[in-house]
């Protein structure tokens, strides 16, 4: 079976920096959200306009979010389809290129999941006008459907959180073993296929 063959230098280069890209707007967006945007509409004194202004910012940034999330699963597909396949890979690159395998599944399935979810609680109310006493929690007004909603958001959010902070932490390590490695070593491992 003949196998695709590798992408040019270029490419490769516009796919990993739209990967880094991809994962930063995951990360800001991620911790704008919970660190800026849902304490600071507490300044908004009416509960369901604070429902409101984050189900607007959200679903404005889904786009983000959606972008995000495809470039880094498809610049990460890529370079295991050719650069980091197992065989051209250390031990310890392995180890990490595996975990990094692993962590973007998580991100993609909780991105999912927390986009899914918070699409719905958004709809829980007429124009996402969910009464909210702060961004994270849906205020005692709200709806009991809407309270479950909201916690069942925070809850893979926070799983997805921690998953892109893993994903930062492996793949600045994956990067940083590879510039370990010696040249002449790195060279000779692209030469096997």
């Amino acid at each position: 079976m003949a196998s695709l063959p590798a992408p040019p230098v270029p490419l490769s280069k516009v796919g990993r920096a739209a990967h880094d890209i991809g994962l930063a707007g995951l990360l800001g967006g991620n911790l704008y959200g919970r660190l800026a945007l849902h304490p600071s509409v507490t300044e908004i004194s009416d509960e369901r306009e604070r429902g409101r202004v984050v189900n607007a910012a959200w679903r404005r940034y889904g786009t983000i979010n959606t972008l995000s999330l495809a470039a880094v699963a498809s610049g990460w597909a890529g370079a295991r389809a050719e650069e980091a396949r197992d065989p051209r890979l250390s031990d310890a690159e392995r180890r990490l290129a595996r975990a990094k395998d692993a962590l973007v599944g998580i991100v993609a399935a909780t991105g999912i999941v927390t986009a899914a979810l918070g699409m719905r609680f958004a709809r829980s109310a007429p124009g996402g006008a969910v009464p909210l006493s702060d961004g994270d929690h849906a205020a005692p007004s709200a709806t009991e459907r809407s309270k479950r909603l909201k916690r069942g958001v925070n809850m893979v959010s926070t799983v997805n959180l921690g998953a892109e902070l893993g994903l930062v932490a492996v793949n600045a390590a994956l990067n940083q073993e590879g510039f370990r490695r010696p040249p002449a070593r790195r060279s000779l491992s692209l030469r096997r296929r």
